[in-house]
C-alpha cells in the first residue's frame, strides 16, 4: 500500500529559527557545534511540530522529571477518594480493587492492589469475565464485595457510566470510588468519589491520562493524606509505563514523564512478573522500548483478557516469586498463541465477507457480522481492517441472542460521536474518539449497517480515504550522523502526539542488490548524493522488490524514520522505510546528464 504524503506544518512558524538560535546557537556548547545548520534546523521543527516553541517548553520536554507531574488534587473529586482510601489504609478496612480486563484495567487494578496490600490492609481484586459479564462494574462484582464483607470498592478503569450500579452498591451500604478515563455520560454516578479527568466538570490541567494513570494520581493523594513520601507512589512507574504505551493514550505532558521513569525502572529493576515473562520471550533486560511493550509484553498481558478470563494476567503481575511468576508466563504464552491462530483465522473469514458481499469503491465504512465470532480478537481485526482499506470498521458476533462488536476508526472520523447519532439502534455503547465497544438487537443490523455508513459518508470526503503518512521534514542522508542522532534520541518515548518522527529523502540511490528477508521485508542500502551508506529496512514491503532494483541514477524517493540496529554486538543507525516512491522525471534527467557526460 502506498500512502499520500502529508508534510506537517508547525502552528508557530517563527518558533523554528528561534529554536535554533537558542538551543544550537553557532558559538555555543561543543555539540551544538557539530551539527550541522540543517541538522540544528531540521531539530528545531521537529520541536515546534510538538508544541515546543520556547527555550523552556524544550527545556521541560528535554529534562522534567517525575517532580514536574501535576497536583493530584487538581482532580475534581480527588480530596474525597484520597480521604477515603485513606481511612481504609488507616482502619485497615476490606477493600476490593475492580478493574478490567484489559492491560490497562489489570495493570492499573495490580497498581491499586499492590499499594494497598503493601500497608497490610484486607485487599482483593474482581476482574469481570469478559464474555459472562462484559465490560464496566457489575451487580454481579458488587454482590461480590458484599459476599466478602468488604467495606470499599476502588474501580479502576471502568464506573464512569456505572450510574445504575453505583446506586445498588449504595443501596447495600458499600463505598465506591470510582478512578476512570473514559468519556462521561449525561449523569456522573453517585459514588463517594468520581475520578475522570474527562468529567466536564473536571478542570485537572491533563486529560491525556490511561486508567492506571487516574489510580496513580489517587495513590500519589494518598500517600500525602497519610503523610508519606511520593515515593511509594514511584515503584509502580513500571505497570503505568505498560499502561500508557498500551492504551495508545497521548505520549506528552505528565505521560511522557511517567512514561520515561517507567521504562528506565524496566530495563533496570523490572518486577518479578514481567522480568518472568522477558525472560520467557527472550526480551532483553536493559533494551526495553514503547514498541517492545505494544508489539511484545502488552499483546501477551491483553491475550487472557481477550479470551475471556483475565485472571492469569492478574497473578503474574502481583506474582510474590519467580517460580510463581514464571508459570503464569508460560500460561500467558499459550493462551496467545491460541489467540494468533483464532486471530488469523477471523481475519480470513473478514476478507472472504468483504470480497463476497461489499463493494469497497461504493462503500465509506466496513461493518462486518458472523455469529461465531471471538469477541476478544474482533477488535484486533477491525483494527487490520482500517488499516488496509482506511475507513472505519465494525466487527460484530453474537452472544447470548445480542450482537455484540468492536468499532475501530481512522484520523478524523470520533467514532464514538458517529455511535451517539445510532444510539436508538444500540442497547448500549461506550468508547472515545478512535475505538469503541456496542451492543445491539439482531434486527437492528441492517438500518445500523445502513446508517452508520451514511454518517461516515457525510463526514468524510474521497480524500479521506487515501491512507497518509504525515511527514516532519525533508532532509538529507549526509544530515543523518551520531550527533544529530544523539538529538533525536532524546525525543523519546514516542507515542501518540509525539510520534517517531518522519522524514522523506529525494533522489536517493540504492547500493547493491535489494533482498526480501523474513516474512515480506524488504532489506537495502541507500546513499544520497556521495553520502554514506545506510542499511535501511522496510517491514512488509516486500511488493515494492522489482521497482526498486529497476531504480537507476537516484530516482527513489523514500519516507523512513530513523532508529538504531544492534547486529553481532556492532551498533549502527537504520532507517526504518515507511514508504517509497519511484521518481520517474528524476531518473529521466539523471539518465540524460549520464548520457551527456559520456
Amino acid at each position: 500500500m502506498s500512502f499520500r504524503w502529508v508534510f506537517t506544518q508547525p502552528e508557530n512558524g517563527d518558533a523554528v529559527e528561534h529554536l535554533e538560535q537558542a538551543l544550537f546557537p553557532r558559538n555555543g556548547s561543543a555539540r551544538a557545534r557539530k551539527l550541522s545548520e540543517a541538522s540544528a534546523r531540521t531539530l528545531a521543527r521537529l520541536l515546534a511540530l510538538r508544541g515546543v516553541t520556547t527555550y523552556e517548553d524544550a527545556r521541560h520536554f528535554f529534562r522534567s522529571d517525575l517532580t514536574a507531574l501535576h497536583d493530584p488534587f487538581l482532580m475534581k473529586d480527588m480530596e474525597e477518594a484520597s480521604t477515603r482510601l485513606a481511612r481504609a489504609v488507616r482502619n485497615q478496612e476490606k477493600v476490593v480493587v475492580y478493574g478490567d480486563y484489559d492491560v490497562d484495567g489489570t495493570t492499573a487494578t495490580a497498581i491499586v492492589y499492590g499499594f494497598l496490600k503493601r500497608f497490610g490492609v484486607n485487599v482483593s481484586h474482581y476482574i469481570p469475565h469478559r464474555f459472562k459479564e462484559g465490560y464496566g462494574i457489575s451487580e454481579d462484582g458488587i454482590q461480590y464485595a458484599i459476599d466478602s464483607r468488604s467495606d470499599l470498592i476502588v474501580s479502576v478503569d471502568c464506573g464512569i457510566t456505572a450510574v445504575e450500579e453505583a446506586k445498588f452498591a449504595r443501596e447495600k451500604g458499600i463505598d465506591l470510588v470510582i478512578c476512570d478515563h473514559h468519556t462521561a455520560g449525561d449523569e456522573i454516578p453517585d459514588a463517594v468519589a468520581v475520578l475522570d479527568p474527562k468529567r466536564p466538570d473536571c478542570s485537572y490541567p491533563f486529560d491525556g491520562l490511561s486508567g492506571a494513570g487516574v489510580g496513580f494520581k489517587l495513590i500519589q493523594a494518598t500517600l500525602t493524606k497519610l503523610g508519606l513520601p511520593q515515593d511509594v507512589a514511584f515503584e509502580y512507574l513500571d505497570l503505568l509505563a505498560i499502561s500508557i504505551a498500551s492504551d495508545i493514550v497521548p505520549i506528552v505532558d505528565e505521560n511522557r514523564i511517567m512514561m520515561r521513569a517507567g521504562l528506565q525502572m524496566l530495563n533496570e529493576r523490572p518486577r518479578i512478573g514481567i522480568k518472568a515473562l522477558m525472560n520467557l520471550i527472550k526480551m532483553d533486560i536493559g533494551k526495553v522500548s514503547t514498541s517492545n511493550i505494544v508489539f511484545s509484553i502488552g499483546p501477551r498481558i491483553n491475550a487472557a483478557g481477550r479470551m475471556g478470563d483475565a485472571g492469569t494476567a492478574m497473578q503474574l503481575l502481583i506474582a510474590d516469586s519467580y517460580e510463581e511468576a514464571s508459570a503464569f508466563a508460560h500460561e500467558l504464552e499459550e493462551i496467545n498463541k491460541r489467540r494468533r491462530r483464532t486471530d488469523t483465522k477471523t481475519m480470513e473469514q473478514a476478507m472472504l465477507q468483504i470480497d463476497e458481499h461489499i463493494d469497497m469503491n461504493a462503500c465509506s465504512s466496513v461493518v462486518l457480522h458472523h455469529p461465531d465470532w471471538h469477541l476478544g480478537v474482533i477488535g484486533i481485526v477491525a483494527s487490520r481492517l482500517v488499516d488496509q482499506y482506511c475507513r472505519p470498521a465494525v466487527m460484530l458476533s453474537t452472544v447470548d441472542g445480542k450482537i455484540k462488536g468492536s468499532a475501530r476508526s481512522v484520523k478524523g472520523f470520533n467514532i464514538y460521536n458517529a455511535l451517539k447519532e445510532c444510539e436508538d439502534l444500540l442497547i448500549q455503547f461506550g468508547g472515545h474518539e478512535f475505538a469503541a465497544g456496542l451492543t445491539m438487537e439482531e434486527d437492528k443490523l441492517d438500518a445500523f449497517r445502513e446508517r452508520f455508513n451514511g454518517i461516515v459518508q457525510q463526514r468524510m470526503c474521497d480524500e479521506d480515504f487515501l491512507p497518509e503518512l504525515a511527514v516532519d521534514a525533508e532532509i538529507a542522508l549526509d544530515q543523518i550522523d551520531v550527533h544529530f542522532w544523539k538529538v533525536l534520541s532524546q525525543f523519546e518515548p514516542f507515542g501518540p502526539l509525539n510520534l517517531r518522527p518522519v522524514f522523506v529523502s529525494r533522489g536517493v540511490q540504492v547500493v547493491g542488490n535489494p533482498v526480501i528477508v523474513g516474512r515480506n521485508h524488504l532489506k537495502l542500502r541507500v546513499m544520497q548524493n556521495g553520502s554514506g551508506a545506510f542499511d535501511a529496512i522496510g517491514f512488509n514491503l516486500g511488493e515494492h522488490l522489482e521497482a526498486v532494483r529497476a531504480c537507476q541514477n537516484g530516482c527513489l524517493d523514500v519516507a523512513f524514520s530513523v532508529d538504531e540496529n544492534t547486529w553481532r554486538n556492532r551498533t549502527s543507525l537504520q532507517l526504518q522505510v515507511l514508504d517509497l516512491q519511484v521518481n520517474s522525471e528524476m531518473g529521466t534527467v539523471m539518465t540524460s546528464i549520464n548520457r551527456a557526460d559520456a
